[in-house]
C-alpha cells in the first residue's frame, strides 16, 4: 500500500500545481482580451495609428512580449493589431503560434511570417506603428536590423508610413482594466508581508544577522512563491550619520541601526516597487527614539500631501508643480535635485513618483524628474504609481544631522485621486 499511497501524494501535489499555474495562465488570458477590447481601440485611434507591428526574432523578444501572449518563434514573427474600424481592433500573429497563445482566445488569425506582405498590402494602413523609441526603453523593442528587414519586405511605399509606437506602447501599457488591478493587488499583497517579515525578528538577530542574509532570504520566497523581482537583489541597507552605509552586503544588523529596504515581486506580469523602514532597538529601549519617530512622520505627511494632489486629467509636470506648491505652502523645502539636502530647520524633499506595473518601473505618465518625456503625459485614471518621496529631517540623536526618510507604495488613479492597492506603509518597524 504504501507505494500506492506515495503515488496518490505525488499526483495530488502535482495536481495543486497544475492548478496554480492554469490559474495564472487563466488571469493573464483574461488581462490581454479586456486590454485588447477595451483599451487597445482607444489608444489606436488616439495615437492615429492605423497598424502596429510588432516584430520578435528567436532569442530577441520585444519587451511586450509577455503582454502579447508569448508563443513560439521559428525564426521571425510577428503581432498585428489593425483597426478596420467598429469597436474592435483586429488582431494576427504571423510565425508565432504555441498552445498556449493559441488557447488564449485573443488573436483573430494564425499564419506565416511568410505572409507579411501581402498581409499588410490588403489592408493598406496609412500609418503604421513599429516599437522603437529614443526616449522609453520598453517601447524600443524593434532591432536597426529588424527595421531594415521590414523596410525591404514591406517596400518603400509602406516604409515612408512607419511611425514610431512610442506613446502607443505608453498607453497601451499604462491603462488597466480591471484583471490586471486585481492581479496587482495580489502582487501588493505578498510584497508587502515578504518585506516586513524581512526587516523582523523572525529573520534577523541583531549582531548575528547580515544585510545580505536578509536578501537573500527575500529571494527565497521569491523561489517558494514562484515569484519574479524587477530588482536582481533586494535592497537591504542601513543609513546612518553620513548616508547609506552598506547595501545587501556581509555588514553584520547592529543595535541602534536604521534600516532600509527597497524591493518589489513580479506576479503575471505585474511588478510592484515599494520601501520599508525599520529600527533595531538598543539593549533598554522599547521604542523607537523620538527624532527618528519625527522624521518618519515627517515623511508621512509629504506622502499624504502627495495622495490629496494628484488628480487625473494634468499632465504629470502639471501634478508635479502642484505638489512642490503644497509641500512648499505645508512648510517642507524642495530639494535642488537628489541627495542636495540642506542643513536649514526644514524637512528637506524630493519626489519620484514614477509609472509602476510590468516592471518595477512602468512607462506611463510619471511624475519624477528621471523621466523628463513621461512628464509631458496626460495622468489617466486606471494609471499605477509609486508614490515614492525622500524626506531629510533633523535627528537630536544624531546631533542634528539629518536622516534621510524614503516612502514608496503603490497606487492606482481614480476619477477621485490617488487609491492604494494593499496596505501602505504605517509605521517604522521595531526589531527587538
Amino acid at each position: 500500500m504504501r507505494p500506492i499511497l506515495t503515488l496518490l501524494l505525488l499526483f495530488a501535489i502535482s495536481n495543486v500545481f497544475g492548478q496554480e499555474a492554469m490559474r495564472r495562465w487563466r488571469k493573464m488570458n483574461q488581462i490581454r482580451n479586456d486590454k485588447f477590447d477595451l483599451v487597445l481601440p482607444e489608444v489606436m485611434r488616439e495615437n492615429n495609428i492605423d497598424m502596429w507591428i510588432i516584430m520578435n526574432r528567436e532569442g530577441s523578444f520585444d519587451p511586450l512580449y509577455a503582454d502579447m501572449g508569448k508563443g513560439y518563434v521559428g525564426s521571425t514573427g510577428y503581432y498585428i493589431f489593425t483597426d478596420r474600424g467598429g469597436d474592435r481592433i483586429e488582431r494576427a500573429a504571423l510565425g508565432i503560434s504555441g498552445y498556449l497563445l493559441k488557447e488564449g482566445g485573443a488573436y483573430d488569425y494564425f499564419g506565416s511570417e511568410l505572409e507579411l506582405k501581402d498581409y499588410v498590402a490588403e489592408r493598406d494602413p496609412q500609418r503604421i506603428g513599429l516599437n522603437y523609441s529614443k526616449a522609453i526603453g520598453g517601447a524600443d523593442g524593434l532591432s536597426y536590423s529588424g527595421y531594415l528587414e521590414l523596410t525591404e519586405i514591406l517596400g518603400a511605399k509602406y516604409a515612408e508610413r512607419f511611425v514610431s509606437a512610442e506613446k502607443l506602447v505608453s498607453d497601451f501599457r499604462s491603462r488597466r482594466v480591471a484583471s490586471e488591478i486585481a492581479v496587482y493587488g495580489e502582487a501588493g499583497e505578498l510584497s508587502y508581508q515578504i518585506a516586513e517579515r524581512a526587516l523582523s525578528n523572525e529573520v534577523i538577530t541583531p549582531g548575528v544577522t547580515t544585510l545580505e542574509d536578509v536578501a537573500w532570504w527575500m529571494k527565497e520566497q521569491l523561489f517558494k512563491h514562484n515569484l519574479e523581482s524587477s530588482f536582481g537583489m533586494p535592497s537591504v541597507y542601513i543609513t546612518g550619520l553620513r548616508g547609506i552605509l552598506a547595501t545587501s552586503t556581509d555588514r553584520i544588523i547592529q543595535r541602534g541601526d536604521v534600516l532600509m529596504l527597497d524591493w518589489g515581486v513580479g506576479l503575471m506580469n505585474m511588478y510592484t516597487d515599494m520601501k520599508r523602514m525599520a529600527y533595531v532597538l538598543r539593549e533598554g529601549e522599547t521604542a523607537v527614539p523620538p527624532g527618528i519617530q519625527n522624521a518618519f512622520d515627517q515623511g508621512v505627511k509629504v506622502r499624504d500631501i502627495i495622495k490629496k494632489t494628484i488628480k487625473p486629467g494634468l499632465t504629470a509636470k502639471q501634478a508635479e508643480t502642484a505638489i512642490y506648491a503644497a509641500l512648499t505652502e505645508a512648510g517642507f523645502n524642495k530639494m535642488k535635485g537628489f541627495n542636495q539636502f540642506t542643513e536649514g530647520e526644514k524637512t528637506d524633499v524630493i519626489i519620484g513618483c514614477h509609472s509602476v506595473g510590468n516592471w518595477g518601473h512602468g512607462i506611463g505618465p510619471s511624475i519624477a524628474f528621471f523621466n523628463p518625456v513621461r512628464l509631458g503625459y496626460e495622468i489617466k485614471p486606471s494609471n499605477l504609481l509609486s508614490i515614492e518621496l525622500f524626506a531629510y529631517t533633523k535627528v537630536p540623536e544624531w546631533g542634528g544631522k539629518k536622516l534621510r526618510v524614503p516612502l514608496e507604495d503603490d497606487a492606482i488613479v481614480t476619477s477621485r485621486g490617488i487609491e492604494w492597492l494593499y496596505p501602505i506603509n504605517p509605521r517604522v518597524l521595531v526589531i527587538k
